[in-house]
């Protein structure tokens, strides 16, 4: 964002970082502890790092999310998780909004969920969500990917604090509403979005190549000195 609060810092937030880059400006309501001496604004725009990542084609028959093991495919009406629910590996394909109801455990390893047009996720804060991305092959790293011709929406991603969401966070069209004291293993979430909104205590870890995540650099800021 070019905005002049394209990071913004409010309430009673706190924030560690190496640094703060921003392609506009920023605006923050408490200290920020940094490496940096200062802010970077006015840096160049980052480009989507996943601008590359092709997008799963739908297949037939479709998939029944009513089962205690799922398998990978398509999910023509949305998907509604509740009880124990286990996620086989593979890339699943959700056309219709995503909810994972109060008291849920899910778990899932090597898993890519695609969500179709502007479908959303919604996961509810008492669920325990433990849910990690493939380490290797087109969607090595990515658990939730957003599709790139959907319109504004919002996906909220909430759990109990021993969830766990390790891979990135995709959806280049809507806003991303993180919340909870939860991430991934070691730290290893990634988060790229229109728009963000963090809330909670959370720790993330920025080289998380080990576990078949991209690394996602800064762009350069640029300055006119006389």
């Amino acid at each position: 964002s070019n905005a002049t609060d394209s990071i913004k810092l409010q309430g009673s937030a706190s924030l560690q970082v190496d640094c703060l880059i921003a392609a506009g400006g920023v605006s923050l309501s408490n200290p920020v502890t940094t490496v940096c001496a200062a802010p970077i604004t006015q840096a160049l725009p980052a480009a989507d790092p996943f601008a590359d990542l092709p997008t799963p084609a739908a297949s037939n028959p479709c998939q029944n999310d009513n089962k205690a093991t799922l398998s990978p495919g398509t999910y023509c009406s949305g998907m509604t998780l509740k009880g124990n629910v286990t996620l086989s590996p593979g890339v699943y394909v959700v056309q219709g909004d995503l909810k994972i109801n109060a008291n849920a455990a899910i778990i899932g390893s090597g898993v890519t969920i695609f969500m179709s047009g502007s479908s959303t996720v919604s996961m509810n804060g008492n669920a325990s969500v433990k849910l990690s991305a493939p380490t290797s092959g087109a969607y090595s790293g990515v658990l939730f990917y957003g599709d790139r011709t959907g319109y504004s929406a919002s996906s909220t991603f909430n759990g109990t604090a021993d969830s766990l969401l390790t891979g990135a966070i995709y959806f280049p069209k809507q806003q991303v509403n993180y919340l909870g004291n939860f991430s991934g293993n070691s730290g290893c979430t990634q988060v790229v979005a229109n728009t963000i909104q963090w809330s909670g205590s959370t720790t993330i870890n920025q080289d998380c190549t080990s576990l078949g995540m991209r690394d996602i650099p800064a762009a350069q800021s640029v300055a006119l000195v006389e």
